[in-house]
Parts: structure tokens; sequence; C-alpha cells
């Protein structure tokens, strides 16, 4: 994972719709962003469910959600349409950006290690420097605890 107080590197990934996005796009407003492991699989869902529940206090708080997974940019539409995300989900496919913020890690899962993405959230500030890091998140919780940070 990155540390506290660095620029975040910016990027170019594309979004659900098949638009290529910047980080560096949405420079002087907050940036949520979280790296989840894959589309329409039970945590993942609920992640995402949240961050759209609450994304109006997200955008009342002056700040972006941008999701991350190696999914396609089709898997991610037919995520977003099929539970009406109003953020943008982008498309790793290569993992690049993945490892860049360090979330390509190591897993154990019923005692088996591979390789994945660990579930973390930064939050980058409107000059694009890390503020915020959370590694391994809980799912369900993480959205909120999100809001809180950008309220406190």
């Amino acid at each position: 994972m990155l540390p506290v107080g660095i620029p975040a590197p910016d990027f170019c990934l594309t979004d659900q719709n098949g638009q290529d996005r910047r980080l560096s796009d949405f420079r002087g407003r907050k940036v949520i962003l979280y790296f989840y492991p894959k589309d329409m699989t039970p945590g993942c869902t609920k992640q995402a469910c949240n961050f759209g529940v609450l994304y109006p206090q997200f955008e009342e708080e002056g700040a972006v959600v941008l999701g991350v997974s190696k999914d396609s940019a089709a898997s991610h539409k037919k995520f977003a349409e099929k539970y009406q995300l109003p953020f943008l989900l982008l498309s790793d496919p290569e993992k690049e950006v993945i490892q860049d913020y360090g979330v390509w890690q190591e897993k154990k899962n019923y005692g088996k290690v591979t390789m994945g993405v660990v579930r973390s959230t930064y939050l980058i500030n409107e000059n694009g420097i890390i503020e915020k890091v959370f590694g391994n998140v809980k799912a369900a919780d993480n959205p909120e605890q999100m809001l809180a940070v950008l309220k406190a």
C-alpha cells in the first residue's frame, strides 16, 4: 500500500461507459478511490450498493467515488446498471493501477494462498495527495467509514 502524504499516482482507465478517465481529471475534488476484487460477488455488491446509497452525501462533501477492479468495462456496465450505481467503475484488466497502489497481494482463503486484490480504499485530497489509506477493509462498513472520515 502507498503511504499517506505522497502524490497519488495518476492513471488512465476505462469506465463502465467506455470513456477514458484520469485521476487528474478530478483535481479540485476529494477522491474516494476504492479497489475491490470482483463485480457481482456478495461483498463487492454490498460495498458498491452502500457507496451508491451514500453517494449524495459524498457529493455534498465535494467528493467523487471511483471503484477499481480488474473486471472489464462491459462487466462494470452490467454491474452498475443492475444495482443503479451512480459513480464510476474503472477497469484495470492489466492490473497496472492495482499494482501501482499496492493492493495486489497474497491472500489466504481456507488455507490456500493466492494472489488477488485486497479490498482497500484511498482518500485523495483536492491536490492529488494521499490523505488516508485503509487496507483490508470490511465491504459493508467501508462506505460509512469513508463518509465519517470526510466529515471529520
